[in-house]
């Protein structure tokens, strides 16, 4: 999402400054490469930047095509970074630690808006203060999973038995296959995180027949779980739902159903999760898939107004709160939404919608379309609604606290952030 919000900030004659924090563009998307979006590819592609990559000669992919993590990057954010207009502007292996204004911490208010933003930032020549006259935080969530356990905190025993248990998507049929193949594997998870985990256990099950896979979730409605199937509007995610129905109806997947997880401790024939009177069998290695939150804490200096549920931001947290709806489709938003007390200041992607669910990258590419417009005082493109979302097929007002509806294979933080706790910034000019 930083990529895209340089691109707009180019064509409206502002000088951005990306820093990415890992060693090469959307390193997050790495940790989800082998993932299939459920977006085509018309859907995952910001209009400003397909006008500077076709300007340079860029092929767009078809429209209609899904493509996987990989192919999102190789096809799009890196031919994007690597443009020489984007290129000159991206510091890789940059974290940012934190983020205030030049001389005034949180309490102090007099000059405060005249102030320059100051980014404390480490990189390889150590750390150091970059200057900025406005900021967006497009660093994602996906490095920050939620825990299994589900008082919002770790299960007893999940960071000592922490070998064993593995956060987002693995990649079961590549790099992780060792791990789990053979092996008795535990998804915990309503989403589409864990639905990608258990088809690729399924998968491996072929070539590694010991393995077996076990899945629990904290509610009992599988309809709303499972999703709109055929009624979606986004195919490959109805799919999904459709897929995860069949297999277990061929008992491929064992189902254990409300299970609120308080403990997890490891005997002598594995790890056993615990969950009130309930006691799952013992297994080997446990996927986690139960969504995630934004790290704030590099925010702690700057004014900053979030809903105390979602931790997004309160004007776009009644769109979004998953207690109040689940339908999957927000309405399109923007620099309204996204304003914080802080002036200058945006949340934008995944992070913006904190720990709520059910994010789309072009929901994103909105956001930086409309932040970017304001910053230049041209609020009325800024109000301007500019796309239009895709139906889920289903809208339900139950809700499984801390499971991942997010679209995991389109959309997860990682999607949108620009490689971990790093905003892009728009340098004082």
């Amino acid at each position: 999402m930083g990529f895209a919000a340089a691109a707009h900030l180019l064509a409206r004659g502002i000088t951005p400054l990306i820093l990415e924090a890992g060693p090469e563009a959307g390193a997050s998307i790495e940790e989800w490469a082998h993932v299939k979006m459920f977006s085509p590819w018309q859907f995952n592609v910001d209009k400003e930047a397909t006008k500077l990559l076709l300007a340079d000669g860029w092929t767009p992919p078809p429209e209609n095509e899904y493509p996987t993590g990989r192919e999102l990057l190789d096809r799009f954010v890196r031919p994007l970074a690597d443009l020489e207009q984007i290129k000159r502007h991206l510091q890789l292996n940059t974290r940012v630690l934190a983020a205030t204004r030049v001389g005034q911490d949180v309490m102090k208010t007099q000059g405060r808006s005249a102030a320059p933003f100051l980014l404390r930032v480490a990189g390889a020549v150590g750390e150091q203060d970059v200057l900025a006259s406005a900021v967006i935080d497009a660093s994602g969530t996906y490095l920050t999973p939620n825990w299994m356990g589900t008082h919002g905190i770790p299960a007893l025993g999940e960071i000592e038995n922490a070998a064993h248990i593995a956060y987002g998507i693995p990649e079961v049929l590549g790099r992780a296959r060792s791990r789990y193949a053979n092996k008795r594997v535990l998804v915990v998870g309503g989403g589409h995180s864990a639905f990608n985990s258990l088809q690729d256990l399924v998968r491996l099950t072929q070539e590694a027949p010991q393995t077996k896979v076990l899945w629990a979730i904290r509610g009992n409605s599988l309809e709303r779980i499972l999703g709109g199937g055929a009624n979606d509007q986004l195919e490959e995610r109805g799919k999904l739902g459709l897929k995860i129905r069949q297999l277990l109806n061929d008992g491929v997947i064992k189902l254990f159903k409300n299970v609120a997880i308080d403990q997890v401790a490891g005997n002598g024939q594995g790890l056993v999760v615990n969950a009130g009177d309930q006691i799952l069998p013992p297994v080997d290695e446990i996927i986690v898939a139960t969504g995630f939150r934004p790290d704030l804490s590099l925010l702690a200096e700057l004014r900053i107004s979030l809903d105390p549920g979602t931790q997004s931001s309160v004007l776009l947290a009644p769109m979004i709160d998953p207690n109040e709806h689940s339908c999957g489709t927000v309405r399109p938003h923007g620099a309204v939404e996204l304003a914080q007390p802080e002036e200058g200041l945006f949340i934008v992607g995944m992070k913006s919608y904190g720990r709520a669910p059910t994010f789309l990258l072009m929901t994103g590419y909105e956001q930086v379309r409309s932040v970017v417009a304001a910053l230049v005082g041209d609020w009325e493109a800024a109000k301007r609604v500019e796309l239009v979302l895709p139906e889920t097929g289903i809208c339900n007002s139950d809700f499984d606290e801390g499971d991942d509806h997010v679209n995991a294979s389109a959309s997860q933080g990682a999607c949108c952030d620009t490689g971990g706790k790093t905003p892009e910034v728009a340098p004082r000019t």
